[in-house]
């Protein structure tokens, strides 16, 4: 079996944003380990319309066409890695608008959260993984909460993320998941499809 491509995507596209820092540690560690393809997702290369489509692309194909090349790049990952900030207690709306935008392309995928904030992103990854449950997608227990102080130190003062015990820890447990699932859905598309 080929290595499982595994996708990082930056769930934010505000100008000044912090994500490029945590997606690229999260996909220099996962690429580290070699046991699965890495590739970092900017949603900036996607700029999808709020979801104005007639249905879910599971009933309908979408008229979009930067939507049907999102839908492309989803379907070609086994698993995910979310980096996410939290906006409002929530995922930012350019997550949700990606996420809505396909639904059988996530189906029976696994996935993984790296937040960061004040709290470590936690309620917006608490809503992520709602939100991909419903997609049919398998999220890990173990994730990844870059918070409090030393957010703000990797925020204002540069602190390398690698610099921060705990996280660390953090990220092999989360990957650790994240590549079981991955090998396991994987492992049951391939072997029960149409089911």
């Amino acid at each position: 079996m080929s290595m499982p491509r595994i996708a990082v995507i930056m769930s934010t596209t505000r100008a000044g944003r912090f994500a490029d820092i945590p997606a690229a540690w999260i996909s220099d560690l996962a690429l580290a380990r070699g046991d699965m393809e890495v590739e970092l997702i900017d949603l900036r290369d996607y700029p999808m319309p709020f979801f104005d489509e007639p249905a879910s692309n599971a009933w309908v194909p979408s008229s979009s066409n930067i939507a049907r090349t999102w839908q492309g790049r989803v379907a070609s990952f086994d698993g995910y890695v979310f980096v996410t900030a939290e906006y409002n207690r929530g995922v930012p709306a350019v997550l949700k608008n990606a996420l809505d935008y396909a639904y059988p392309e996530w189906n029976r995928k696994p996935c993984a959260c790296v937040g960061y904030g004040s709290v470590g992103g936690a309620r917006a990854i608490e809503q992520l993984r709602l939100n991909c449950i419903e997609l049919q997608m398998a999220p890990t227990r173990s994730g990844v909460h870059i918070q409090g102080r030393d957010f703000f130190d990797a925020l204002r003062e540069g602190k390398p993320l690698s610099d921060i015990p705990y996280i660390a820890e953090n990220a092999v447990t989360m990957l650790d998941e994240l590549l079981w699932w991955t090998l396991a859905l994987k492992d049951a598309r391939t072997t029960r499809s149409g089911t």
